[in-house]
């Protein structure tokens, strides 16, 4: 039982290398609130533009004889 427990807690070690500390999880947090702020006025704009390139594209597939 030890072995497995070591083993668990070595295999999960290398991974807490990738989980930031929280202290640095803050300014992360709001770096990205930054980011959707500003992005989400071009992204209302965006979005309809492409439903519509797109509904457009597939109507005109639809219509297309077949042979």
């Amino acid at each position: 039982m030890l072995q497995l427990l070591f083993a668990v807690a070595f295999s999960a070690a290398p991974l807490t290398l990738y989980v930031p500390p929280v202290r640095s999880l803050n300014p992360f947090v709001e770096a990205i609130e930054t980011m959707l702020r500003e992005t989400s006025s071009y992204t209302v704009t965006t979005f309809p533009r492409i439903r519509l390139a797109f509904s457009r594209v597939l109507s005109s597939l639809l219509r297309r004889p077949r042979r």
